[in-house]
């Protein structure tokens, strides 16, 4: 008998029927686990909440693979057991990402949010806008997410740099950065959270961007320092949009909220109508390998 543990009774059903000889319990890591917890050897973790802990993982000694279904895993490093395989939900969420990456600079560019207020002073009032028309849009992070956007952005003739860790074909290296960002009109981070990455955009990233270019995050907070970002909006320098932050939530009394030129969406990149059913095709799909002994897609390294 193989057993393996779902977050909630919702991914079980989702995940459908599995072959015969498997188990299926259901814990999310929290409280006290089910019977049998010890035999889990695939463990999917929830997407909402706080990651496992070690002490929870600790349960299921014959663990083997822990599966996310969200892209990013940072938060569910310093819990994943030594020689445990974890494998994160690369492109279950990559559209609708870069859908609201998309939808962000544009928002932006095209002063949506002043009509909006506008609109609520029934104040008809036209402005000059901007548009991606002509952009050159550098996209840090040329990964499933990076691509959509750079696919995305192309009917609007808008041209995308594409800049990963290491160059490759169509790629830049990440140490071309700061010789790049005076070239572009737009910088979008799609990049992990990790060591590297952590605070990459600091005072001496803003100020290499040039006059009036838009700061788009929609990959983690702490990429960005947000002090040093708030400082540059104070100077009504540059825009941002931002679907995440540093901290997040973002406190009520933040500086953040009131800075010029910046768009605040509460991390919802992901959660449009229909991730769930393409989480838990992936799961069952990652599960039906694990049981054939296959190689698992969407491993970290």
């Amino acid at each position: 008998m193989r057993t393996i543990c779902l977050p909630d009774v919702e991914a079980a059903e989702r995940v459908g029927e599995l072959p015969e000889g498997v188990r299926v319990l259901v814990w999310d890591a929290t409280g006290d686990p089910p019977l049998g917890i010890e035999d889990v050897e695939f463990f999917v973790g929830r997407y909402i909440g706080k990651p496992a802990s070690a002490d929870a993982l600790a349960r299921m000694p014959r663990l083997q693979v822990l599966q996310l279904v969200s892209a990013g895993v940072d938060a569910w490093l310093p819990a994943l057991p030594r020689g445990v395989t974890l494998c994160n939900g690369r492109g279950v969420h990559g559209a609708s990402t870069a859908e609201l990456a998309v939808a962000g600079m544009l928002a932006v560019l095209r002063r949506i949010p002043d009509a909006v207020a506008a609109q609520r002073r029934h104040a008809w009032q036209p402005r000059a806008a901007d548009g991606l028309t002509g952009k050159h849009v550098l996209i840090i992070g040329a990964g499933d997410i990076g691509r959509r956007i750079a696919a995305a952005i192309s009917p609007f003739d808008a041209e995308s740099t594409l800049m990963a860790r290491s160059a490759r074909s169509g790629v830049l290296a990440i140490d071309a950065l700061h010789d790049q960002l005076p070239l572009h009109e737009v910088v979008v981070l799609a990049v992990p959270h990790t060591p590297e990455t952590h605070r990459l955009v600091d005072a001496e990233f803003l100020a290499a961007m040039r006059d009036g270019a838009l700061l788009v995050n929609i990959a983690r907070g702490a990429v960005v320092d947000t002090d040093a970002l708030v400082a540059e909006l104070a100077r009504d320098r540059i825009r941002a949009y931002l679907d995440v932050t540093d901290p997040e939530p973002l406190p009520a009394d933040h500086p953040l909220w009131d800075a010029p030129n910046v768009l605040i969406t509460p991390h919802v990149g992901g959660g449009t109508a229909g991730w769930q059913q393409r989480a838990y095709t992936l799961v069952r799909e990652q599960v039906e390998r694990f049981l054939r002994g296959e190689p698992l897609v969407n491993v970290v390294t």
